[in-house]
C-alpha cells in the first residue's frame, strides 16, 4: 500500500476485523456488470473489510442457526454502516466511494443471482485470504467466520499483499462428509444445492403467479432481505473455524 493506504488501514484499525486494499487492475476476471468501474466511473480502488461472527455460535446444542441468523446480519448492518463513514471520509478528501451493500440489494438475472460485486472474490484480491474446498474464503485468523463490506473509490490506494495459498488441510474432507446435500464434488463445488439450504420469508409465496428475474429481484430484495439459514455444517465442522 502507498501512504494514502497506510492512513486508511490505521483508520479502520480497531473498527473492523480484517481489512485489505485491492487494485482494480486486479480483477480482471469480473463480469462487465459486477466490475467496480461498473460501480464507480474511475475506480482505482477497492477496500474491503472483514468483520467475525463469535465462533461459539457452532458449539451450541440447539440454537446455532438462530445466532448465526442474528450474528451475520448485526454485521452486515454493521459493515453497511462503516462503509457509508468510509466512503464519505474518502469524499471529503476529494475522492469519490460508492459502498458496496455487505448483504442486499441483489441482482438477479436468467444467468443466476449476484451481488453487485462479488465480495468472496473482492475479499480474495484484497489479501484476506484465499477460497476453500467449500467455496467460501479462509481467513488466518478468522477461518470461515468473516462477513465482508466493500468500498469502491476513485482514490488510488495500493494494494494489499495477496494470499495464494491452500487454506485447507492436506487431505481434509470435513466439510464434503457434513454436507447433507452432496454439494461437494472431487473437482466441482455445486452452489445451487447448497443455496437450497437457505430460506427467504414468503419468498415462494409471492412468486406464484410471477418468477421473471425483475419480480425475484423485488421479491428477494424487500420480503427477501432478512434471509434465514438451514444449515452450517460446513462451517460448523471446518477445523479453520475451531
Amino acid at each position: 500500500m502507498n501512504g494514502a493506504g497506510d492512513r486508511l488501514g490505521e483508520w479502520l484499525a480497531g473498527r473492523v476485523d480484517a481489512s485489505g486494499i485491492a487494485p482494480v487492475d486486479r480483477f480482471v476476471e469480473a463480469p462487465r456488470e459486477h466490475h467496480p468501474s461498473y460501480l464507480l466511473e474511475g475506480a482505482k480502488s477497492v477496500v474491503v473489510t472483514g468483520r467475525a461472527i463469535p465462533r461459539g455460535i457452532f458449539h451450541s446444542p440447539a440454537y446455532g442457526l438462530h445466532l448465526l441468523h442474528r450474528a451475520s446480519h448485526s454485521a452486515y448492518n454493521e459493515l453497511d454502516s462503516l462503509g457509508l463513514k468510509l466512503a464519505i471520509r474518502l469524499e471529503s478528501e476529494g475522492d469519490l466511494a460508492v459502498v458496496v451493500p455487505a448483504y442486499a440489494p441483489l441482482t438477479v438475472s436468467d444467468s443466476g443471482t449476484r451481488g453487485l460485486l462479488s465480495l468472496k472474490h473482492a475479499a480474495v484480491l484484497a489479501g484476506l485470504g484465499s477460497i476453500g474446498r467449500s467455496g467460501l474464503v479462509y481467513n488466518e485468523d478468522f477461518g470461515s467466520l468473516l462477513r465482508f463490506g466493500a468500498v469502491v473509490t476513485t482514490a488510488a490506494l495500493g494494494g494489499s499483499p495477496l494470499v495464494d495459498s491452500d487454506p485447507c488441510p492436506a487431505g481434509c474432507t470435513a466439510c464434503a462428509d457434513a454436507c447433507p446435500e452432496g454439494a461437494f464434488a472431487p473437482d466441482f463445488f455445486n452452489k445451487v444445492a447448497c443455496a437450497l439450504k437457505t430460506s427467504h420469508s414468503i419468498f415462494q409465496l409471492t412468486m406464484a403467479q410471477d418468477r421473471s428475474p425483475a419480480n425475484r429481484e423485488l421479491v428477494l430484495n424487500t420480503a427477501g432481505y432478512n434471509y434465514w439459514l438451514n444449515c452450517s455444517e460446513c462451517q460448523r465442522v471446518c477445523p479453520l473455524n475451531s
